[in-house]
């Protein structure tokens, strides 16, 4: 989610290049009626079952914990909350068992894991790294680092402070160190923690043998065109591919695609903008031979009711791009076709690939749009084959699924007010995913299947 609306254009026009609905075929869905659905009540398509649900419990239960990103490894998953991070046991998914929680405050608190080290994004001023800092004068904010190794009582390790925080980030292992793309919004002319010029990528390493060491080892100048402007944006997500040497990254004002072959010197390859329909570069997926990239458009940071009859259904939405000779090109959009009543917030946000072998198929979380499974095989025409949803959240507040992972045979959906969310797909285009087995999971860290 984004906490501040766009600044400015994060590249300028020069070496961009422009797409827009003109230039590709958009899908052929309908929008559907507002679905009819009382608070608390759920709707899933036939193939969708809900299989659990975990409620937060304090001291993350208050509408102010927001519950945010996933990660995974073996038998737990990873959330964070605005006020620290829980980890999950998850080996019955059907019956997910809290392990511990961790107080440690500070939005967003995205969340990756690495062997016994779990990392957490601090965009939010602090008075210091620790956990129990609090708010203070409001110096610090960056990364905070620590030890999961016994999951029933983690353990701070340390922390890097990086300008202008750090909204997102991506983890880039190497055999000694775990290389960590930091991505923020900025400058803040008036901040302590933002000052211009403000990179658009910093790079932090994390010796893996010792890791209280961790320090920001480069920040390299993607963009020198810019020179050292006071409006350049920042990147709000980043994905890298190591298999492929490849990068995407969503940078506000635009799309990038990046060779990271040598992870502390990344390249840009392509810059690509879509003003006529993106307003905020949100996300970006590849999917798994790197031939494709869905980018998102978070429409409005996530607060608004933009899955409307209202709003073009080229806005608020994905992008599917062909990668073709080392160049994206852009090819089709796709958009939930179930309209959302007018007091639910509703925009693409965070998802990752089903692991179908020879298919493109993408589940996705739309905030009280709920989840979205969907088939982009054929770039130019995406539709969904399933969905997951609830009605409007009683109290109005911001609501929904942030972030919806496939992981082992089912979906979990990290629900900013109700909780974690286990759903199952039965359907004969995604069963085969139900063979591929994973070790670990970072959505922004592509891996091969």
């Amino acid at each position: 989610m984004c906490t501040t609306l766009l600044l400015a254009s994060a590249c300028s026009p020069g070496g961009q290049q422009e797409t827009g609905a003109s230039t590709a075929e958009t899908t052929s869905q309908e929008t559907s009626a507002p679905a009819d659905i009382a608070a608390g009540d759920v709707m899933t398509s036939d193939n969708v079952t809900h299989v659990a649900n975990v409620p937060k419990t304090a001291p993350f239960d208050g509408e102010d914990d927001v519950n945010t990103d996933l990660a995974f490894q073996e038998n737990y998953a990873y959330v964070g909350n605005f006020g620290g991070f829980a980890i999950y046991d998850i080996s019955d998914p059907t019956e997910p068992k809290a392990v511990s929680q961790v107080a440690c405050p500070g939005q967003q608190n995205d969340v990756t894991i690495h062997g016994d080290l779990l990392i957490l994004s601090i965009d939010e001023p602090r008075g210091g790294p620790e956990c129990d800092s609090g708010s203070g004068d409001r110096s610090w904010e960056g990364l905070r680092i620590f030890d999961v190794a016994d999951k029933a009582s983690p353990r701070y390790v340390g922390a890097v402070q990086t300008d202008c925080g750090s909204h997102t980030h991506t983890m880039v292992p190497s055999e000694e160190s775990l290389y960590v793309y930091v991505s923020s919004p900025g400058p803040e002319p008036e901040s302590q923690t933002c000052a211009p010029p403000h990179e658009l990528l910093q790079i932090v390493e994390v010796p893996l043998d010792s890791p209280e060491s961790a320090r920001i080892a480069a920040k390299p100048n993607l963009f020198p065109e810019l020179g050292s402007s006071d409006y350049s944006s920042g990147c709000h997500d980043i994905t890298a591919y190591p298999e492929k040497d490849l990068a995407a990254a969503a940078c506000f004002g635009d799309g990038v695609l990046l060779d990271i072959a040598d992870p502390v010197d990344p390249k840009v390859i392509q810059r690509i903008s879509d003003k006529q329909n993106f307003q905020i570069w949100h996300s970006a997926t590849f999917n798994n031979d790197a031939t494709k990239v869905v980018f998102g458009d978070e429409l409005g940071g996530g607060t608004q009711p933009t899955c409307d009859r209202n709003t073009p259904r080229t806005k608020g939405a994905d992008a599917v791009y062909d990668l073709v000779d080392g160049q994206l090109q852009l090819r089709g959009y796709f958009k939930i076709p179930r309209e959302q009543q007018g007091e639910e917030n509703c925009v693409a946000h965070n998802g990752s690939l089903i692991p179908v072998p020879g298919k493109d198929i993408m589940v996705q979380s739309w905030y009280q749009g709920g989840v979205s499974i969907w088939d982009f095989t054929d770039s130019a025409n995406p539709k969904e084959i399933g969905y997951f949803e609830r009605g409007p959240f009683e109290s109005g507040a911001l609501a929904g699924s942030w972030s919806a992972y496939y992981y082992n045979g089912y979906i979990y959906s990290s629900d900013i007010q109700e909780g974690l969310d286990v759903l199952e797909i039965d359907d004969p285009l995604t069963d085969p995913a139900k063979q591929v087995k994973m070790d670990d999971f970072n959505v922004q860290t592509q891996k091969s299947y």
